[in-house]
This record gives C-alpha cells, structure tokens and sequence, in this order.
C-alpha cells in the first residue's frame, strides 16, 4: 500500500529517472576494488567498536564509541557538531561534509546497543565460519563501519559531486529520546534523501516499510484487604488487571499488521495482602498511522467492560515512533539500489519490519527514505547476534554507489 507525502525535488528527480533502467551489467571496477581492499580494515574497526560496551545511558562506554567515529570522520574532513542529550547520558553527532554539486544526503546509524556492561567483556569481537560475532556486531555497529567505509572509499576516488553528506549518529536509538527525535527531524527536513544503516537483512535485504511503536498502558486501582481473614473486603487490583490484559490483548489487526502484546505487569507486594493497585504495559505496533487512534479509543472503550466490581480502570497510550510507510519515492529508491547491487551479480531483497527505527522520524517528515544499508547479519538483540563477514566489501559498494547516483541531478 502506498502513502502519500510530501515530495522533495530529489523525489521528482527520481520518478523521473527511473522511467529506463540505468544500470549496467558491469561494476564499478574502481569502486568494486577499493571496497575489497577496506574490507580488512573495516573489519578490524568493528572489533573496535563491538569490544566497548555502549548500551544506551552508559555513558563511559558511548564516549568511547562516539569519539573513535568522530575522529574517524574529521579525518575524512567532516566538521564535527555534538548536540547533548541529557536523557541519552551522552551526546549524538551530526557529522556534515561539503561538496560541489547540489544532492543534500543523510545517513543514519546509532551507537547504542541493547545489551549491559560486561557484555563485551563476555563475548568479545570473534570470527568463526565466517561469522564475526559480539555484542551490537550487526545492530548498528555494523552500520556506523559501513558509512564510515563508503566514505572513505569515496574519498579515495576524488568524488564530491554532491552538495552535502550529513552523518548523524544516534547515542539512544534502542531506548529513544524527544531530544533525538527532534533532532533527526530537523535534520531529515533539510535532505533530499536518508540511508538509514540499520543491519541488512539476514536474506541481503533492505527496508522498505516499518511499523511505528507505541506504549498502552492499563492503570488499575483496587481496595487493600486482607486476603486470609477478609479478602471479600478488598477489591483485587491484579484480578481486574489480568482480566483486562485478556480482553485488550485482543484488539490488534492481522489483516492490517497491528499488534499489541502485554509485555509487563506489577502488582502488589506482600502475599498476603489483596493488592490495591496495578499496572499492566503493553507493546504496540502499527504499520497504518491511523491505527494508533483506533487502539487508543479502543482501550478506554473495552476497558469499561470489568471484572471485579469498584475498581478503577485508566487506560492510556503513549506514541514511540511513527511507522514508516512504502511511498512511490521509496521506491525508486528501491529500484536504484537493486540495479546497483545487481552491479555485482547480487541480488537485494526488499522487505518490512515490525521493529521501529529513526528511519521512520525522517520519512515522517516527507523525505525520502531506505533503510537497512548496514553490514548483513541476523539474530538481533540477542547473544547469539551475528554479521556476514563477506557481507562487508558488497555493502560497501553498494551505499558508496547509492551515494554516487544520488548526486547526479
């Protein structure tokens, strides 16, 4: 299904020049080669990255990070502007690089992962059957390698054939934050295009679409009793909760992709006490905007209906992220990409995700935007996290092309 929003001149562009296909069968032998010959290197920058631990707020650990990309930049000539984030305990960056043509490109990547101090410490960088593994491999440190690298390779070539590349790095990606937010937002209004490098896709794919997050929130208020002598005095807060998580559990939409699983409950404290208060969280994605309006009417409307008699049921959302729609200029950003990697005899999948990202702040503002351009890997968030070692060099090409034909207007 397509959205519409506005369209930047770039998307005008490329409706345009999409009308033919505009690729050859041959690759950028210069580009091709340098890519290859990074490949170790970059390698080697990933340990790097990975064996510091950076889960969001660890702030010893998201410095580090943040200042070996930093100098890594500055050395490819960005000029450098930190933007603090108290909710972050750190600082994002937005790196921006001038050139001598007139295509305004974004690329996103985050520096926090998901996983805790130690982690690193636990499962440092490592390589087996061509598998490099540890924590935040693939999500994102993966990605901040390959921008890094495409830069470079780039650079290598004398290309500045566009008006601006902006790099900004995300220190709250996993947790967000309304200071990033806001700030990936301004940003984005000011591009014609963003690559967001989030992981490829374990099949060598990109993202098209992705579902927007939300909170629901079930806030129950009972009555204390004792629940050995008098429990028939109390009105039990946990009760009516869980009845309430069994019938809003219900209000997602296969056919529409809404889903809304409850994910956490607390209630009470001491066993033999009926609990007079309880709050039940719940998980909530959307790929149609719309679809946040119905839940949130939704939750009040079904939430009347109680179980037990004299308890109070408030019920409320909280909006994460916006979904991330396939629009016409998407598209074309699709087609793009796949004549590129098609460059390589290589196929790219297209695909959605039910994961929210920051790619979906910057297509929310009408720019347009792809995402999944970081190394290829699989099992995200989880300890057994992995990216494709030969995955390196074609993603590579593949963004520093991306970048190449997107300058040309």
């Amino acid at each position: 299904m397509l959205f519409t929003f506005p369209r930047t001149l770039l998307a005008a562009t490329l409706a345009l020049s999409f009308s033919l296909p505009a690729y050859s069968a041959e690759p950028h032998k210069q580009i091709q080669q340098q890519a290859e010959q990074y490949k170790a290197e970059a390698l080697k920058l990933l340990e790097r990255l990975v064996n510091i631990d950076s889960g969001s707020g660890y702030e010893s650990g998201l410095t580090q990070v943040r200042d070996i990309a930093v100098d890594e930049l500055k050395q490819l000539g960005f000029t450098i502007e930190l933007v603090p984030d108290k909710a972050a305990n750190n600082s994002h960056v937005v790196a921006t690089l001038k050139g001598t043509g007139k295509a305004k490109i974004l690329l996103m990547a985050h520096m926090d992962t998901v996983f805790k101090e130690g982690s690193a410490a636990e499962r440092p960088f490592h390589i087996k059957d061509g598998r490099a593994y540890g924590p935040g491999v693939m999500d994102d440190k993966g990605g901040i390698v390959a921008g890094i690298y495409a830069l470079k390779v780039l650079k290598s070539q004398g290309f500045k054939d566009y008006a601006q590349i902006t790099f900004l790095l995300d220190a709250s990606e996993e947790t967000g934050s309304d200071a990033a937010s806001e700030l990936i937002r301004n940003t984005a209004k000011g591009h014609d295009v963003t690559l967001n490098l989030e992981p490829g896709r374990p099949a060598d794919g990109l993202v098209v679409w992705r579902k927007g997050s939300a909170t629901a929130v079930v806030e129950v208020k009972g009555k204390a009793a004792h629940a050995g002598v008098a429990p028939e005095l109390g009105r039990n807060a946990a009760m009516e909760a869980a009845h309430q998580i069994l019938q809003l559990g219900k209000l997602g939409d296969e056919d529409k992709k809404t889903t809304i699983n409850f994910t956490v409950l607390k209630a009470g404290d001491r066993t033999n006490v009926i609990p007079d208060q309880a709050t039940a969280k719940a998980d909530v994605r959307a790929a149609l905007p719309e679809e946040f309006d119905r839940i949130e009417k939704d939750l009040a409307r079904v939430s009347a209906n109680k179980l037990i008699p004299e308890t109070e049921v408030k019920t409320s959302l909280q909006r994460g992220l916006p979904p991330m729609p396939q629009t016409a200029e998407s598209d074309k950003l699709v087609a793009m990409a796949q004549g590129i990697y098609g460059e390589l005899g290589r196929k790219l999948t297209i695909e959605g995700s039910g994961g929210a990202a920051d790619a979906s702040l910057s297509a929310g503002v009408g720019t347009p935007t792809l995402d999944g351009f970081g190394i290829v890997g699989g099992n995200i968030h989880t300890a057994e996290e992995y990216a494709e070692v030969e995955s390196v060099a074609p993603r590579v090409y593949l963004l520093s092309r991306m970048i190449m034909e997107l300058s040309k207007r």
